[in-house]
């Protein structure tokens, strides 16, 4: 029965998400609020169509991890130590900071130093989830203020380990908080050694095997179990599941399979992440707000200006552009999803109040939803007062690869890689994608920008910069691929330059269909460079033989069309 109860509950998820998100992003509001609103509505405080439970949440934060692990495919080692010794700093001085400023607060209204400390320490956090694929929607994940924010938000979830154990010490007595933390700190530096050491050991033989066994299947599980298994380990050394999805990510960014990586987990990802957000929904007891209406708006206000104007401050301390501490301030104001964590658990060891626990969650919820508000009023600012957009290009995070790209070559066997050097000896940079590992492997050690992945999705091509490239070049071999290919490119980008590689004559047909710009029939071509060798063998004029080349070339080779097949 509680399988069967689980199996209808992902159903009224997956239907009330389906109906009243598309309603979001027809309207042009986000499709996290659309996700919200569709779990306060099914939610057992809106239609109760499904209980709160246990089973449901575990599988919404799978969401949270497989975010974090995108984020960590889009870094590596050498473009975290780019961020900066400065920002980590303001990271955890907002965590510390806001903490304590909570923290007093509480206490001077009169609440016991235990439920003060877990109040000032669970509104400090923010919401990783939320503010991510917020920017993610916003393209704003690559500035200087998306930066700032993201290691914020990195230092906020390290925070998390030693902010649950002390709620646990509050809980007990006659243990030590410094000792319990060592320990945990020992244990969680011992796992991340092995991870890193394992991953970079590890990860590129497996992904090896597996891509030149060009099973898809494989591939997928190959992902989830580096995933998982990796959040999995983190996970039972004391850390967080996310902080090892997120290093796995990262491990896995510098390696030459990142792009097809990532366009398999994304589906994993938006759904499990849309899961989240209606969590958060049903979690909005809306007779409770109405009931404490004035008591929830004032401490709304109170976290989301006071949080504001803490991030602002130390952010200006720090030395980074007045627009930019605004705005990240604005953006980090809410409070966040490991804050539900820590109430719960001070609620069930007695540390607050159940009342108390619910007005809590209640704001944080509101907090959330209010997010897209927040940022909206610091893209105002910005507009406003600011002439040109502040961005530190010596910190972005914008892949190097894919933002300097001009051309994307979806191929790289003999004709792919000769159309790469004629680019290369032109000075003109590009991005090839290609399924043969051996190959790959062969051009990554000479320092070639080739990747693993399937050019035939259009998440794959995307991944790797389709949106910003000036031309596609594809010179697969495969006639059905190639077309494809062609098909969700032009689809997509219905400006952009495609040249192919065409078998023949009549495959070149379809290609031009499939919304090729130009192509070239290498049959055709490879027999007139011999129809050419022969004639100037038999002592015809160059020039002669130039104009003989250019009336068949002239009208794409259909002179070429009558030829009597076997």
């Amino acid at each position: 029965m509680e399988n069967s109860s689980l199996f209808s509950d992902i159903l009224i998820f997956l239907l009330a998400a389906i109906i009243i998100v598309p309603i979001f992003l027809q309207i042009k509001i986000s499709s996290i609020l659309g996700y919200l609103a569709a779990g306060i509505i099914i939610g057992p405080f809106g239609l109760a169509l499904v209980d709160d439970s246990k089973n449901a949440h575990a599988l919404a934060e799978f969401g949270v991890v497989f975010l974090l692990f995108t984020i960590g495919l889009e870094l590596s080692f050498a473009r975290l130590k780019s961020i900066g010794g400065k920002i980590f700093l303001l990271g955890l001085l907002q965590v510390i900071v806001t903490s304590i400023i909570i923290s007093t607060i509480a206490l001077m209204l009169g609440l016991s130093p235990s439920a003060s400390i877990i109040i000032g320490t669970g509104l400090a956090l923010s919401s990783t989830a939320f503010v991510i694929r917020y920017l993610s929607e916003k393209g704003e994940r690559a500035s200087r203020f998306g930066l700032i924010v993201f290691a914020i938000l990195l230092i906020q979830d390290l925070a998390v380990v030693p902010f649950l154990i002390l709620v646990e010490l509050l809980g007990k007595e006659g243990v030590s908080f410094f000792n319990a933390f060592g320990g945990a700190a020992l244990k969680g530096s011992i796992a991340l050694i092995i991870v890193i050491v394992l991953g970079r050991l590890l990860l590129k033989p497996l992904y090896r095997i597996i891509a030149s066994a060009r099973s898809s299947e494989l591939f997928v599980a190959a992902t989830l179990l580096v995933v998982l298994g990796t959040g999995w380990i983190m996970s039972n050394a004391g850390l967080s599941m996310t902080m090892g999805a997120f290093l796995a990510g990262v491990l896995l960014s510098e390696t030459e399979y990142r792009h097809q990586i990532e366009a398999d987990i994304r589906p994993f990802r938006g759904i499990l992440l849309g899961l989240f957000f209606m969590m958060i929904g049903m979690s909005i007891n809306i007779s409770l707000i109405i009931e404490q209406w004035l008591i929830i708006i004032s401490l709304l206000i109170s976290l989301l200006i006071g949080k504001t104007f803490i991030i602002f401050i130390l952010s200006k301390i720090i030395g980074n552009p007045t627009i930019c501490s605004i705005k990240t301030g604005l953006i980090l104001s809410q409070g966040g999803e490991f804050g539900f964590v820590m109430f719960g658990a001070a609620l069930a060891l007695g540390l607050i109040g159940a009342d108390l626990a619910n007005i809590l969650l209640a704001t944080i919820a509101l907090s959330m939803i209010i997010t897209p508000l927040m940022f909206a009023i610091g893209q105002y600012i910005e507009k406003k007062y600011s002439s040109q957009r502040q961005i530190d290009n010596s910190i972005e995070l914008a892949r190097k690869d894919e933002k300097e790209a001009e051309v994307l070559i979806a191929g790289f066997g003999r004709v792919g890689q000769t159309v790469a050097k004629v680019l290369s000896d032109a000075g003109i940079s590009y991005i090839a994608l290609d399924l043969d590992a051996k190959r790959i492997a062969k051009c990554r050690e000479k320092g070639l920008p080739v990747f693993y992945g399937d050019a035939d999705q259009i998440k794959v091509l995307e991944a790797a910069g389709a949106g910003q490239v000036k031309v596609a070049v594809i010179t697969i071999d495969d006639k059905k691929a190639s077309q494809n290919i062609v098909k969700n490119l032009r689809q997509n980008y219905p400006y952009l330059p495609i040249y192919v590689r065409a078998k023949d004559r009549q495959h070149g047909r379809v290609l031009e269909k499939a919304g090729a710009s130009a192509m070239v029939s290498e049959a055709a071509e490879a027999s007139l460079q011999l129809g050419s060798i022969v004639l100037a063998s038999l002592n015809v004029s160059a020039d002669e033989i130039a104009s003989v080349m250019k009336e068949y070339r002239e009208d794409d080779y259909a002179r070429l069309e009558d030829v009597i097949s076997a």
